[in-house]
């Protein structure tokens, strides 16, 4: 593999749909914060040379206190970008702080998917450099329907051929770069990264990950969330 890739780890949620006033990943699961699961595992990576900590603005410092702690462990550079009203705002907010925007190698991650694994991080990092852009999902379990707005069924979808998308996506730094600035002239507004990449009609290779790598999202997921982390613990024994 190459020397390395920046980080973009976003931050910036809010906890609508988590039914909190406090941002999600500052939420405790188990003994620490949520966010400190990602950080950990990049701040562990040789490969990884800079993180990039997309945050709301008002949260500045209690990232900021946070991060005191966590770099005691790690040299890595650490910089601090402002989300925006969109992720998709704040993914782009994150692009500008990189280092290297022509010939280098991001990756995109979700601060609220505390159970990514270095193992999958390396794959996705080994095809990114052959392919240009490489994202993590995992085969779609259920039976999916398009559905109309008065909620009757449109189609079934063939379930062969459907992948629930995580992160992290990898791109080169400069592919990112140009769809984010495609979709801004667009006013197109994504559902991920990669959806943005396929408008600029470049292929990108889906890499299995885990159904572990949730996002927590609701409640409930918390409680998914401590029960994966309880097995991990038991694995290690």
């Amino acid at each position: 593999m190459n020397k390395d890739y920046e980080l973009i780890l976003l931050a910036a949620g809010h906890g609508r749909r988590m039914r909190s006033s406090k941002n999600k990943i500052l939420l405790p699961l188990l003994d620490k914060p949520l966010i400190e699961y990602p950080l950990n595992i990049f701040l562990k990576d040789e490969y990884c040379s800079h993180i990039i900590l997309v945050v709301k603005e008002d949260e500045v410092e209690l990232i900021n206190d946070l991060l005191r702690q966590e770099q005691m462990f790690s040299g890595k550079k650490i910089t601090i970008a402002i989300g925006g009203t969109e992720r998709q705002h704040s993914v782009y907010n994150g692009l500008k702080k990189l280092n290297n925007k022509t010939s280098g190698i991001v990756m995109i991650h979700d601060g609220a998917r505390p159970f990514i694994e270095l193992e999958a991080v390396h794959r996705l990092y080994k095809e990114v450099q052959k392919m240009g852009a490489a994202i993590l999902g995992v085969p779609a379990k259920d039976t999916i329907k398009a559905v109309y707005p008065n909620q009757t069924v449109k189609v079934t979808l063939p379930r062969s051929e459907l992948w629930q998308i995580q992160t992290p996506q990898a791109f080169k730094s400069s592919i990112v770069l140009q769809a984010h600035e495609k979709a801004k002239e667009d006013h197109f507004l994504g559902t991920d990264d990669a959806s943005l990449v396929e408008r600029i009609e470049k292929e990108i290779v889906v890499i299995e990950g885990s159904y572990d790598n949730i996002k927590i999202t609701t409640p409930e997921d918390m409680v998914t969330g401590k029960a994966i982390l309880l097995h991990r613990k038991q694995q290690k024994k």
